[in-house]
């Protein structure tokens, strides 16, 4: 491992780094350790903004602050010079003179490089051009950059440098950091909803023996000490469903799924999904409780309902449309589409629009696809599509009123899948049933069929209560609360192939 050279990709000898890497020395031969241990300050950029905005143009506050942050502007002036300062949540302009720093530490400040951590201490003023600034009367270099960021007039534009070189994203592109404190308010928000309503929060198994809770290939490795294969979990349902066999009535989870797939502006091998188990109530109740819970969400993190996404207008406001999954698919095609429609007539109608069909499909999943390519896109306003075939929907309870559906509803808005959910299946018989046509299906080649979960099925057969459960893609969610078109836009570290 010691030999290994640096690859390619990651060398920068540039002029500019190795003139950093002179200055670097240079400091050290000055006696200052140029990576610092700690600097306590008390200040913040935007702080500072709020306490002092109304000083007038010019005048003093008497208020000696101290803050740490990246220089991001160096304006030289001979005896003075000005530079802008950003720390966690804004810009504060600083001033740094001979006068106020004397000859020797002043040229030192003059010798900082853009990208430089720095902290100051100083008293605030607004300039004359009502600029509020620190006069530096300290400073300290905390931790001295060695590659220049991008430079200000054009910024980070490249996007796949953007999504792999995060760090400088950040720092340089202040949509990202919006777009990510978007993303830590949704999920505060989701949680306080739900803890409100005595919901409990539990962690399931990241790695397990069975990959379950969904349709999808997962992705496998092997653990060493027990011999055997594991995988990273693409749903965790299953287990919380145990934990409504154990009497926990109401459970979520807000965490990672992993689904080993192909990647696109919608999908991401490693995600983030909120489950919710809710013992008692059916689908019906979880459609109310999800406008409910979205509303008040949305609302708190927008302030409204009612806000662009890509340049068209999206409105969250109650009541949301609900139709049946049917009803949309006859609407598309121009004719009655039912639960007893011949399955040669599906298939004459997919190759009469061009879907395609896989030889093995089932009338429910001629039907679905059908609704996924000319229904779903096309979607905008959040709309409950209502009542899914049984042949796709494995762990979902049979519809009360037609065995050929279940009692399953989706999401869809900006023509997407937000959220899905269903009264659940608790008869052990029939889940049986269902897992072993799931294992008909793997043995014809379907690599996304659920596996038999034993252990699952004898966790039923000790009595399970009437369940609701729903599951929502909180990327997606907060792809549409940031005006994102691209989920790599709200993940902070998405995948991307290596560039080694």
């Amino acid at each position: 491992m010691g030999d290994e050279k640096e690859p390619a990709a990651f060398q920068d000898e540039g002029d500019l780094v190795k003139r950093r890497l002179e200055k670097l020395e240079d400091w050290r031969r000055r006696g200052v350790e140029p990576y610092a241990l700690n600097y306590p300050h008390g200040d913040s950029a935007s702080a500072i903004h709020d306490r002092f905005a109304s000083l007038a143009d010019g005048e003093e506050s008497g208020y000696t602050a101290t803050l740490a942050g990246r220089l991001m502007a160096l304006r030289r002036h001979g005896k003075a010079c000005f530079a802008d300062l950003e720390d966690r949540d804004g810009r504060l302009q600083l001033m740094a003179s001979v006068d106020s720093l004397g000859s020797e530490q002043y040229e030192m400040f003059q010798e900082l490089d853009i990208g430089d951590w720095i902290g100051v201490t100083g008293m605030v003023f607004k300039s004359r051009r009502g600029e509020l600034t620190v006069r530096v009367v300290s400073f300290a270099l905390l931790s001295k950059s060695l590659r220049p960021l991008p430079e200000k007039w054009h910024g980070l534009k490249d996007v796949e440098l953007r999504y792999r070189q995060r760090y400088l994203d950040l720092t340089v592109n202040p949509e990202v950091k919006r777009n990510l404190m978007v993303r830590v308010k949704t999920i505060q928000e989701l949680r306080r909803f739900l803890d409100a309503r005595e919901f409990v929060e539990v962690e399931t198994p990241m790695l397990q023996p069975i990959p379950g809770g969904a349709t999808a290939r997962p992705f496998t490795t092997f653990h060493q000490a027990l011999g055997e294969n594991l995988y990273l979990r693409i749903a965790p349902e299953l287990y919380l469903k145990r934990c409504i066999v154990g009497g926990l009535e109401k459970v979520y989870e807000i965490n990672r799924n992993f689904r080993n797939e192909g990647i696109s502006y919608k999908h991401n091998p490693e995600f983030t999904m909120l489950e919710f188990y809710w013992a008692y109530v059916d689908y019906l109740d979880l459609a109310d409780f999800l406008e409910e819970m979205l509303a008040e969400v949305v609302r708190a993190v927008k302030g409204t309902l009612a806000f662009d996404y890509q340049g068209k207008p999206l409105d969250f406001a109650l009541p949301w449309r609900r139709v049946t999954l049917m009803q949309t698919v006859s609407e598309a095609v121009g004719r009655t589409v039912a639960s007893d429609t011949p399955q040669g007539e599906l298939r004459a109608l997919a190759e009469e629009h061009e879907v395609s069909l896989e030889k093995g499909w089932g009338p429910g999943k001629i039907i679905t696809e059908l609704f996924e390519k000319l229904v779903e896109p096309n979607l905008w306003k959040p709309t409950l599509v209502m009542d899914y075939p049984r042949e796709v929907s494995p762990l979902a309870r049979a519809h009360r009123d037609d065995p050929f559906l279940t009692e399953r509803f989706e999401l869809i808005a900006a023509g997407r899948e937000i959220a899905n959910a269903f009264s659940e299946l608790i008869d052990p018989i029939d889940q049986r049933e269902r897992f072993q046509e799931q294992a008909r299906q793997r043995e014809k080649g379907d690599e996304e069929a659920h596996v038999v979960d034993y252990d699952y099925l004898r966790a039923l057969e000790y009595g399970m209560p009437p369940t609701g459960g729903l599951g929502m893609g909180v990327d997606r969610l907060v792809m549409l609360l940031t005006d994102s078109h691209s989920i790599r836009e709200v993940i902070l570290f998405p995948h991307l192939r290596s560039e080694i």
